[in-house]
């Protein structure tokens, strides 16, 4: 047989068998398109930001917003988990983790976690971005001054001002007498907002500096206080005279305290105090501050003592000396 007519059929054999194989058994050659497996787009951390959101008088909600940036190929079980750690204590506080799932597309995607803590102090937020279980990126923020975040009920326009020329708190003699002195006191209130304040009061509470001793308290309807006005309100108290007193207002909406300030009255010449000064130790008599519907008064405290008397001269014992030294000397004399 020619040499060429063999090879060309065993060319041909050869060319039928791989036909009839592919057909048979699918996927035993190769795809010259396939890559092989595909790698899993870059994920990383691009923004975080933080906001409140509803607090109550002991936790705040705060709602961490994590800006997740993806690129190129798609990016299966992604997911972001979310710690609070005390800025004090270094304790972990809460966690969260969310879910993610697939990113397919360039650019950015966002994850919300709302992480409920207690309404104190400050937090260090850390945020941990993962890809499968595999942790790829993670950054960190810090909020501070959490209590500063106030529950509905605590919310207010209206305050005490806070001005030397409109101090929050002040107070004229009305009337002196010999124990008691009449004060009249005036608080001043500022409405920001833009509606009206109502169902608000004031109550007036009046301390002696040194002992903290309460010795006149009062509280007194503030009415309703317009948008973008300043309102003062009047009360009067009777205090005991050669004291100084710290006058103490707080602003409450609904038996609910909202604001509070400061202001001293001096009654005593010979010392002063302010808001800000430290106290110093004085004669305090309790009885001044007695509410027994009548004025304290003093009389002197009488001590029983004994007095004795004796005449003039060298007493027993000298006298007694005396008489055995004149005998002493009569007898050197006789002899």
């Amino acid at each position: 047989m020619d040499r060429n007519a063999l090879l060309a059929g065993g060319a041909v054999g050869v060319v039928l068998v791989a036909a009839v194989t592919a057909v048979l058994v699918p996927g035993v050659l190769a795809d010259p398109t396939d890559e092989g497996p595909v790698r899993p787009g870059p994920v990383d951390v691009a923004d975080v930001s933080i906001t409140a959101g509803p607090a109550t008088g002991e936790t705040v909600t705060l709602g961490i917003e994590t800006r997740i940036d993806h690129r190129r190929n798609p990016t299966h079980n992604v997911s972001v988990l979310v710690r609070a750690i005390d800025a004090e204590s270094g304790l972990l506080t809460t966690t969260e983790r969310v879910d993610v799932g697939t990113l397919t597309r360039d650019g950015e995607a966002t994850a919300t976690a709302n992480l409920t803590v207690p309404r104190e102090g400050g937090y260090d937020i850390e945020v941990l971005l993962f890809r499968e279980a595999e942790r790829v990126d993670q950054t960190e923020k810090s909020i501070r001054g959490v209590s500063a975040i106030k529950p509905p009920y605590l919310r207010s326009t209206t305050s005490f001002t806070d001005s030397e020329a409109l101090p929050p708190v002040s107070f004229s003699i009305a009337e002196a007498g010999d124990d008691r002195t009449t004060l009249d006191l005036t608080a001043t209130l500022e409405n920001t907002g833009d509606d009206p304040a109502e169902d608000l009061s004031v109550t007036f509470v009046l301390r002696q500096a040194e002992s903290n001793i309460v010795a006149s308290r009062t509280t007194v309807d503030a009415g309703t206080i317009r948008a973008g006005r300043t309102e003062s309100v009047d009360a009067t108290a009777t205090v005991p005279n050669d004291y100084n007193y710290y006058i103490d207002v707080v602003l409450l909406r609904d038996g609910v305290v909202i604001d509070s300030a400061r202001g001293a009255a001096n009654l005593d010449p010979t010392r002063t105090i302010n808001v800000n000064e430290t106290t110093e130790d004085v004669e305090l008599r309790v009885d001044d501050f007695e509410d027994d519907g009548r004025e304290a008064t003093e009389e002197p405290d009488y001590e029983a003592t004994r007095t004795e008397s004796a005449a003039p001269g060298f007493g027993v014992v000298v006298a007694l000396v005396a008489l055995l030294a004149t005998a002493f000397v009569a007898r050197r004399w006789r002899r």
